[in-house]
C-alpha cells in the first residue's frame, strides 16, 4: 500500500472519502468528511487546545482502500494518536475501510506507524468504537503480531431501538406499563387546553432562530450549561448547519402555546435516527414535554422508513423504558 500523510484537511479527498465510508464496516455520520472537517475547525468545541492533524490514506493500484483519520496530541504524558472526533462529542468513531480490506489495511497501517516515515507517537488511543465493529478484533490481532501492547476497555452503554415500521406494532412490543405511560402522556398533552404542536425545522430561514432556541433549552440543564462554552456553542452551530446542508439534520421541537418546551437534535442518516442531544424548558414539566416529543419522534420514525432509533451514548433509564436494547462502545489502546 502507498501511504499519504495529510497535515491539513484534504479537501480534494472529500468525494472519495465519503464513497469509501459508504462501503465501510462502520458507516456512521461522525465519520463523514464534512462532520470531521467541521469538528477540526473548533478542535471538538475546544476539547483539544494542542493538536496536530495526521490523516493517513492508503492506496493500492491508485484506489483508495483505507483512511486512518487521526490527530496527535499529548495525553497522559505521552505523544498520542487519536481518532478525529475524540472523545466527548462524537458518539461513534472508527477507521474507514471496506471489511474485506480491513485485516491487510490494519497490518500495513501499523507497519507504517512503526517506520521512520511515521509521525512521532508513543500510544494509539482509539475511543468510541461500537460493539460489533470488525476493527476491534482485527486491530488487536495485527498489533499483537507486531509486538505492540494492546488493551481493550468497555467505555459506555449505547442503547438503540429496532423499529418494526408501524407505531402500534412498536408500542405492542414494549413493556405494558411503559406503553400505557407513553399513551397517557401523549393523550394528556393533546387534550390539554394549551395549544401543543410538534415540528421539524425545514426552512433555511428558520434554522438560525431554531438553533439558538435549541441551545437555550440545552443550557437550562446545569451540566449542559457548563458544557456549552462559547466555543462549544459555535461548534454545535457549525454541526447543525453542516447537517442541514447535507440533508440529514432533524431538529425537532415540541411547542406549548407557541413556546419551545422541548427539543431533540438528531441526524436522520441512512435508515436510522441518531439522537444526538436534547433540551427542555422546566416551566412546562406538567406537559411531560420530553416524553411527549420522544413519542412523536418514534411515531414519525416508524411511519417514515426509519429502521433503527439510536439513543447513542448514555444509559439513562428513560431509554430502556421506551424499549431500547443495550450495546456497548469500546476503547482500544496500543502502546509501543
Amino acid at each position: 500500500m502507498n501511504w499519504t500523510l495529510y497535515t491539513t484537511f484534504p479537501t480534494d479527498l472529500e468525494e472519495e472519502w465519503n464513497a469509501l465510508l459508504a462501503e465501510s464496516a462502520s458507516h456512521v455520520p461522525f465519520l463523514r468528511f464534512e462532520y470531521l472537517s467541521t469538528w477540526w475547525q473548533t478542535r471538538g468545541g475546544g476539547e483539544w487546545s494542542d493538536a496536530e492533524l495526521c490523516i493517513l490514506a492508503a492506496r493500492q493500484d491508485d484506489q483508495l482502500v483505507g483512511i486512518a483519520p487521526l490527530f496527535r496530541t499529548r495525553a497522559d504524558g505521552r505523544d498520542t494518536l487519536l481518532l478525529l472526533g475524540s472523545i466527548e462529542i462524537s458518539d461513534y468513531l472508527d477507521l474507514i475501510c471496506r471489511p474485506a480490506d480491513l485485516p491487510e489495511f490494519l497490518k500495513c497501517l501499523l507497519s507504517y506507524l512503526k517506520s521512520p516515515a511515521s509521525p512521532k507517537w508513543e500510544a494509539l488511543d482509539f475511543f468510541n468504537i461500537l460493539e460489533g465493529s470488525p476493527t476491534l478484533p482485527a486491530l488487536q490481532i495485527a498489533a499483537e503480531q507486531l509486538g505492540f501492547t494492546v488493551t481493550v476497555e468497555k467505555l459506555q452503554h449505547s442503547p438503540f431501538i429496532p423499529l418494526p415500521g408501524d407505531w402500534e406494532t412498536y408500542l405492542a412490543g414494549i413493556d405494558k406499563k411503559q406503553r400505557h405511560e407513553i399513551r397517557r402522556k401523549m393523550r394528556r398533552a393533546e387534550e390539554s387546553p394549551a395549544f401543543i404542536q410538534w415540528r421539524i425545522t425545514t426552512s433555511p430561514t428558520q434554522l438560525e432562530t431554531d438553533m439558538e432556541t435549541f441551545l437555550s433549552l440545552m443550557a437550562q440543564d446545569p451540566d449542559k450549561a457548563e458544557f456549552l462554552t462559547e466555543t462549544m456553542r459555535e461548534h454545535m452551530r457549525l454541526t447543525m448547519r453542516c447537517a442541514f446542508e447535507a440533508g440529514c439534520l432533524q431538529l425537532a421541537f415540541l411547542d406549548v402555546d407557541h413556546q419551545a418546551a422541548a427539543a431533540y437534535f438528531s441526524f436522520h442518516y441512512l435508515d436510522r435516527l441518531w439522537i444526538y442531544n436534547s433540551g427542555l424548558d422546566r416551566a412546562f414539566m406538567e406537559y411531560s414535554p420530553g416524553w411527549v416529543l420522544l413519542g412523536y419522534l418514534l411515531q414519525w420514525a416508524n411511519e417514515n422508513g426509519v429502521r433503527e432509533f439510536d439513543f447513542m451514548r448514555g444509559d439513562e433509564e428513560y431509554k430502556y423504558r421506551f424499549g431500547a436494547i443495550d450495546r456497548l462502545i469500546y476503547r482500544i489502546t496500543i502502546s509501543k
